[in-house]
């Protein structure tokens, strides 16, 4: 028995706690304290991250799910929370050529996670900062 066409959608929200300076060796110290302010701080700051990860995709007749939420959890669990929790974004080796802004971070989770959760497809990641900042991304 096939199940109706179209697409659904299942999003889930992760929690991390990280640190990071916002800092870039291409602009000078007063540029950087222009762009980033008291981010630029040389000893960091720290977030307590929201990612939001929402995934897409036919709902499977037999289960009546797009994506098993266990098997959700463990690819977001292995790829992001366990590599990026408690701990400081400049030193992981992705931001070696990146500043750790929060649109980088979501860039990389999504990156991280785009073709993980098969069967269904990474729709989106967004990520709240703090009660005020949110970033997404959708891809290129």
């Amino acid at each position: 028995m096939s199940g109706p066409s179209g697409r659904a959608y299942f999003g889930r929200r992760y929690l991390l706690s990280a640190s990071h300076r916002l800092h870039s060796d291409a602009l000078s110290p007063e540029e950087n304290r222009a762009a980033y302010g008291k981010c630029n701080n040389p000893h960091g700051h720290g977030h307590n991250y929201v990612v939001e990860v929402l995934v897409g995709g036919q709902v499977d007749p037999e289960t009546g799910m797009v994506l098993n939420l266990a098997a959700l959890d463990g690819v977001v669990r292995e790829r992001v929370v366990d590599r990026f929790d408690h701990t400081n974004l400049n030193l992981d080796p992705v931001f070696q050529n990146r500043v750790p802004t929060t649109e980088n971070l979501c860039r990389t989770v999504f990156e991280l996670l785009d073709g993980e959760v098969v069967p269904a497809k990474l729709v989106q990641v967004r990520v709240e900062e703090t009660e005020n900042n949110f970033f997404e991304y959708s891809g290129a």
